[in-house]
C-alpha cells in the first residue's frame, strides 16, 4: 500500500466512527503528516509512495484515537492558527478557524497605525493565540495576555517563545480586567497598570487606556454540555467553555467593563456563539459609549464576531 491508501482507508474508518467526511479527510491527512513528520508540500509530493517501515502500525493507532473522538489537536499536540503553530493540551481551549476573525477585524481597526506603539490586551488569552497572532503582525505593539487559569499561561508563554514574540507579551493570571487600572474618564489617562504578571512590577502602562481589546471568552450556556461533541465535552476545559445560564456571562461583564479601560477611539473585538447576535447588539446598545461598528460571519455565514468602538471623547 501507500502512504494515501492509508489516508483512504482512515478517512472511510473515520466516517464509519461519525466524523464528518470533510473533517475525516483533513484529519487522515493531518495524522499521517504528523507519524511521518512530513510537511504539506512533502505529503502532496510522496503520498503515492510506499510507506516507511512501522509507518502503518503507528498511523493506525493514531487514527484509531481520532475514531474514539479524540480531537487531533489533542493527538498532535499542535493546532495551526493564522499561519503559526500553536501548542494545545488540556488546559487550553483548541484555537478554532473562526476565532480569525478577531484578528482579521483587529488588524483592519488598526490598519492606519500599524508601526505605532499600539497597547492591546487579550481577555482570556487560553493558548495566547490571539495575543501571538497580534504580536506577530504587529511589531510595534505591547500586549498583554490574561487568564484565569496559570496552566494557561503556561502554555501561552510557551507559544509565544515558539513564535518569537515572547518579549512583546506579558501574562497576567487575572479574571477578565481585573487589577487593571481604569482609565480617565476621557479615556486617555490615569493609567491600565497591573499589580502581577510575568517580571515585576505592573506592565509599564505609561499612563494610557488601551487602544485594542481582544476576547474569545467562555459562551456555551451552562446547561448546554449534553449537546456538545465527544471532542469538545470530553476533551476541552470546561472554564474555557461555560459562559453561565445563556452563555454570555463572561461576554457581558467585559462589555461593562470596557469602556473604563479604553483609550477614546479605542475597539474592543470579541467573539460569540452561534444564535446569540441579538443578544450582543443589546448588550452594547445598552453599554455607555460604545458603538458596535460591524458583525462578521464566519465561513457558513453564522455571525460569530463583533467589533465595537468607545466614542467617549469628554469627561
Amino acid at each position: 500500500m501507500t502512504v494515501l491508501d492509508e489516508v483512504r482507508a482512515a478517512h472511510r474508518r473515520l466516517v464509519t466512527a461519525g466524523v464528518g467526511p470533510d473533517n475525516a479527510a483533513s484529519d487522515a491527512e493531518v495524522l499521517a503528516r504528523h507519524a511521518l513528520g512530513w510537511d504539506r508540500a512533502t505529503y502532496l509530493s510522496r503520498r503515492r509512495e510506499p510507506p516507511p517501515d512501522r509507518f502503518a502500525a503507528d498511523y493506525r493507532a493514531l487514527v484509531g484515537r481520532r475514531a474514539g473522538r479524540e480531537p487531533v489537536s489533542a493527538i498532535t499536540g499542535r493546532r495551526e492558527f493564522w499561519g503559526l503553530t500553536f501548542e494545545v493540551g488540556p488546559a487550553v481551549l483548541t484555537p478554532r478557524p473562526e476565532t480569525e476573525l478577531i484578528v482579521e477585524w483587529s488588524l483592519r481597526l488598526v490598519a492606519a497605525r500599524r508601526g505605532a506603539a499600539l497597547r492591546i490586551i487579550d481577555v482570556g488569552t487560553g493558548s495566547g493565540c490571539l495575543a501571538v497572532a497580534l504580536a506577530h503582525e504587529l511589531p510595534a505593539a505591547r500586549v498583554v495576555g490574561t487568564d484565569l487559569s496559570p496552566a494557561a499561561i503556561a502554555v501561552a508563554r510557551r507559544n509565544a517563545r515558539a513564535n518569537g514574540v515572547a518579549e512583546r507579551i506579558r501574562w497576567v493570571v487575572a479574571s477578565l480586567l481585573d487589577g487593571f487600572r481604569a482609565a480617565a474618564p476621557t479615556g486617555r489617562g490615569g493609567g491600565d497598570a497591573q499589580a502581577g504578571g510575568d517580571g515585576a512590577g505592573g506592565d509599564g502602562a505609561g499612563g494610557r487606556g488601551w487602544d485594542l481589546i481582544v476576547a474569545n471568552l467562555p459562551y456555551v450556556p451552562s446547561a448546554a454540555t449534553r449537546v456538545l461533541s465527544p471532542e469538545v465535552r470530553d476533551h476541552e476545559p470546561w472554564l474555557a467553555l461555560d459562559g453561565g445560564r445563556d452563555g454570555l456571562d463572561p461576554l457581558r461583564a467585559l462589555v461593562d467593563a470596557a469602556p473604563a479601560h479604553l483609550t477614546a477611539g479605542g475597539h474592543l473585538v470579541v467573539e460569540f456563539g452561534a444564535g446569540q447576535e441579538d443578544t450582543v447588539r443589546a448588550l452594547v446598545a445598552a453599554a455607555p459609549a460604545l458603538t458596535l461598528l460591524d458583525v462578521a460571519g464566519d465561513l457558513a455565514g453564522i455571525p460569530r464576531a463583533a467589533a465595537i468602538r468607545l466614542e467617549l471623547t469628554a469627561g
